[in-house]
C-alpha cells in the first residue's frame, strides 16, 4: 500500500515539475541589457535584434549535425526560444510604435536580418521531433518581418511631416494644434 501511495504521488508530481520548466530565450546578462535599454526604443529594439540573430545563427549551426535525439531535443528548444523571442520583439515594435518613438534606425536593421531568419528556418528538414516548432518559428518571424516592414514605412512617412519630432522617445505622440 505504501509503494502505492509512493507511485501515486510520483505519477501527481510530474506534470506539476513539467508546468514549472518555464524556457527563458534570453541569459541573466541579456535580460538585464535590455532592462537597462528601456529608455532608449532604438537601443532596445537593436539588443533583441542581436539575441534573435544569435539564435538563428545557432539554429543555423544545427542544421548539419548528425541526427541524435538531443540534436533534435535542441533544435526544438532553440526553436522554441527563437520564437518567442520574436513574438517578443513584435510585442516591443508595438509598443514603440504606438507611441509614435522614433525606430527608423532599429528598423532598418531589423528589416534586414528579418527574411535572413526565414530563409534559416524554411532550411529546416521536416522532422516530426520540431516540426510544430519550427512552423510556428516560421509564422511568428513572417508576422515579424510584416510589422517591422509596415512600421518603417509608417515611421518614414510619419517623420515626413513631424520633423520637429525626429529622433524623439516619448510616450505620447505630441498633438497638432488646432
Amino acid at each position: 500500500m505504501r509503494s502505492l501511495a509512493i507511485v501515486l504521488l510520483a505519477l501527481v508530481s510530474i506534470p506539476t515539475l513539467a508546468q514549472k520548466e518555464k524556457r527563458e530565450p534570453l541569459t541573466e546578462t541579456q535580460i538585464e541589457a535590455i532592462r537597462e535599454a528601456g529608455i532608449d526604443p532604438n537601443l532596445r529594439i537593436a539588443l533583441y535584434t542581436k539575441y534573435a540573430n544569435e539564435h538563428a545563427d545557432t539554429i543555423k549551426g544545427l542544421i548539419n549535425r548528425g541526427k541524435s535525439r538531443d540534436r533534435l531535443k535542441r533544435i526544438d528548444d532553440e526553436l522554441q526560444d527563437f520564437t518567442a523571442l520574436m513574438d517578443e520583439l513584435g510585442s516591443n515594435l508595438d509598443q514603440y510604435g504606438d507611441r509614435k518613438a522614433d525606430l527608423r534606425e532599429a528598423l532598418k536593421v531589423l528589416n534586414e536580418d528579418c527574411p535572413k531568419w526565414v530563409t534559416i528556418l524554411k532550411s529546416l528538414p521536416g522532422e516530426p521531433a520540431f516540426d510544430v516548432a519550427r512552423k510556428e518559428a516560421i509564422e511568428s518571424g513572417e508576422d515579424l518581418a510584416d510589422q517591422s516592414s509596415r512600421l518603417q514605412s509608417e515611421q518614414n512617412t510619419y517623420f515626413l511631416t513631424h520633423k520637429d519630432e525626429k529622433n524623439q522617445q516619448r510616450a505620447e505622440p505630441k498633438q497638432n494644434p488646432e
